[in-house]
């Protein structure tokens, strides 16, 4: 095994005793760590946690702390703290995905981070983020924050179908441009799409999935953002695709849309509306369906029995990442729909592993072109925060704690609902 000074270089601040009493504390709390190894360097030595024999070799993590300050941040702000310590350069890791899924293993164990100072890191933490409530203009603000980094840099690590969600794979050796086009066709069969068929999109994105439907399908698509970068873009694309007799393209809130089309479409898009606004986000899904209307919903999901848990906790990405977002779980996504709308559940299918491999070629894209990074203005603390933050996710999805599921929903005059094909995992992509 490579010693972690062979991997890991950089200078190390001096101790005080404050740091010396926060790293016993912190080791002590993982000295329970399972299911792989944890080696951790810093200027007071090396210390190895975790199994004398893990069952799992794979997950064999060296971590080399830099500064002590990385210490005073998880007890501080627990897990948002270790993130920030990280931007911040105090502490590197050889495996960052390899970390998350370890932490994940114990999580117990960083459930107990949240403790002592982090309660009042916590704390405040809530209280910034109960400010950004996705009242209409709060949304405005909040899609900015994420969506105003500009399009051309998203541009460097995304699909060329510029798509912002998992893609589906059914072969590690797919490219990130087949199992992107594989999802987009996905939903198209799930929704039986017809050339006579209006559909209504809620979250254009960069209108990949708009311009991929009216193309195949022939189909008039509506599509919907609140980013101004998106909506931009989107519209010089429709234009260049000779796409604009069939996409229309809005720059309206959600919860503005009227109208009803035969089919509705929304791609991981309900993570960024706030949780309570869950039973308006479903009203105005049932609303803009006719009466043998289908709607496919694709979504980021928890487990069901850490949502209201993770309701109450702010973690790395609604603070860095993601303002004012949330992850639902199942439950919590049909029992939105129970409560304000007509619609019954035809089909969930989850594919959480497809987004761990989605996250892996993101991440991979972005680490590979630091250089276009930097020069579009991103300084060095950015950069480590996207590292963190896709490896964070990455690391979720290959450990279940999340998933991703599409949801299909048809409301009751669809007869044809039980009649639509059956799906195939491996679908022959449209020439």
């Amino acid at each position: 095994m490579n010693d972690i000074g062979t991997l890991l270089t950089g200078d190390n601040a001096p101790f005080g005793v404050i740091d010396r009493f926060l790293r016993q504390r912190l080791l002590e709390r993982l000295g329970a760590l399972r299911h792989g190894r944890l080696v951790l360097k810093d200027a007071c030595g090396k210390v190895e946690l975790g199994d004398p024999a893990s069952a799992h070799p794979e997950l064999q993590i060296h971590v080399h702390v830099l500064d002590p300050d990385f210490y005073r941040a998880v007890a501080r702000n627990g897990s948002v703290g270790a993130g920030e310590s990280y931007m911040d350069g105090q502490w590197r890791c050889d495996d960052l995905v390899g970390l998350i899924q370890l932490l994940l293993r114990n999580r117990e164990l960083l459930d107990g981070l949240e403790s002592g100072l982090a309660l009042l890191g916590g704390m405040a933490m809530r209280a910034w983020h109960a400010l950004r409530r996705n009242t209409r203009d709060g949304s405005r603000r909040n899609i900015a924050a994420h969506y105003d980094l500009g399009n051309d840099f998203f541009g460097l690590f995304l699909s060329s179908d510029l798509m912002y969600s998992s893609a589906i794979w059914t072969d590690p050796a797919d490219t990130l441009e087949t199992a992107s086009a594989r999802k987009l066709e996905r939903i198209c069969r799930k929704l039986d799409l017809q050339p006579t068929d209006r559909v209504i999109e809620i979250g254009t994105g960069w209108g990949g999935f708009a311009l991929y439907a009216a193309t195949h399908y022939g189909c008039h698509v509506t599509t919907t953002t609140i980013s101004r970068e998106q909506h931009a873009l989107a519209s010089k694309r429709v234009a260049a695709a000779g796409m604009g007799a069939h996409v229309e393209l809005l720059l309206e809130d959600y919860r503005d849309l009227d109208g009803q089309y035969d089919k509705l479409v929304s791609i991981e898009m309900i993570e960024a509306i706030g949780a309570p606004y869950l039973d308006v986000y479903f009203a105005k899904v049932g609303a803009l369906l006719k009466p043998d209307g289908l709607a496919l919903l694709q979504a980021i999901t928890i487990e069901d029995h850490r949502y209201a848990q993770a309701l109450k906790s702010v973690d790395f990405i609604k603070r860095h990442v993601f303002p004012g977002s949330f992850i639902p779980s199942v439950n919590a996504l049909l029992a939105a729909k129970t409560r304000t709308s007509d619609l019954a559940p035809i089909q969930l299918e989850d594919f959480g592993s497809s987004y761990a491999l989605t996250l892996k070629a993101w991440r991979e894209r972005f680490m590979a072109n630091l250089v276009q990074v930097r020069a579009q203005g991103f300084d060095e603390c950015f950069i480590r925060l996207w590292e963190f933050y896709l490896a964070y996710c990455e690391g979720g999805f290959r450990e279940r704690s999340i998933g991703v599921a599409q949801l299909l929903l048809a409301k009751p005059g669809n007869r044809r609902a039980a009649l639509l094909p059956e799906i195939s995992r491996h679908v022959k992509l449209p020439a």
